[in-house]
């Protein structure tokens, strides 16, 4: 996927959820892999001609695992002129240390998102960017599905009272193997995830069923996601048909 492609996904999920309004402030929230480095790409990139002017900067969460080594994140948004912000936590420790019990993904989860929006907060922003591609938006359908017997999926554009910060996706259009392409045709300094718990996890058990339903009934995603589209789901309704 070249880059004008990944500005036109981005934006038609940006104009059609009106997840910009002129003056905000907009923080990525960048792990280090993939998708939130082509997140920082598009709309760092959006930036500069968007008709909604917008100010953006990049924040990292540090769960405090050894090697975890971000210089090159640090590099690649001093590049693309995006203020970078690193909050170092013992957030790994805690998981794995000093608690008896069996590692939790969504304990880890919940901290590091605590973590995230009170620096996003003392930042002065008012909304936080999330790398959410298509594949992630079907996943999430499957794992609501199949864990919690409901049909549900978050929504593009969200205002969270208790943080008193909107939640935008812009990458909802961007499949993850566009994600792939763009990796690596610019060469994007991703960080491996330290975790040892990464790879076995519901999510990627999820994963890989699609991954077999598609090679199963090739175009299979394709008909997931427009079922997400159509399916009445809160948050989902388009708000704006038509290009700013």
């Amino acid at each position: 996927m070249k880059l004008q492609q990944l500005y036109s996904y981005t934006r038609k999920a940006i104009d059609e959820y009106q997840m910009i309004e002129s003056g905000d402030r907009i923080a990525i929230g960048i792990s280090g892999g993939k998708d939130s480095l082509t997140l920082l790409y598009a709309l760092s990139g959006l930036r500069r001609f968007y008709p909604k002017k917008f100010d953006l900067l990049a924040v990292s969460v540090n769960l405090g695992y050894e090697d975890f080594d971000l210089t090159a994140v640090s590099d690649l948004c001093r590049e693309l002129d995006v203020p970078y912000h690193i909050v170092n936590t013992e957030i790994a420790k805690i998981i794995f240390e000093e608690r008896d019990e069996k590692p939790s993904c969504s304990l880890c989860a919940k901290m590091r998102k605590g973590a995230l929006n009170q620096a996003i907060k003392e930042l002065g922003c008012n909304k936080v960017a999330y790398a959410h591609h298509m594949d992630d938006v079907i996943e999430t359908a499957f794992l609501s599905m199949i864990y919690e017997g409901r049909f549900y999926v978050f929504p593009p554009k969200i205002y969270m009272a208790d943080s008193d910060l909107t939640i935008i996706r812009p990458l909802i259009y961007v499949s993850e193997a566009e994600v792939k392409g763009f990796r690596n045709k610019y060469h994007l300094p991703v960080v491996k995830n330290p975790c040892p718990m990464d790879g076995n996890t519901r999510r990627e058990y999820v994963k890989q069923l699609i991954r077999q339903l598609n090679l199963d009934n090739p175009g299979v995603k394709t008909k997931l996601f427009h079922a997400i589209l159509t399916g009445n789901i809160p948050g989902w309704s388009i708000i704006n048909n038509e290009q700013n």
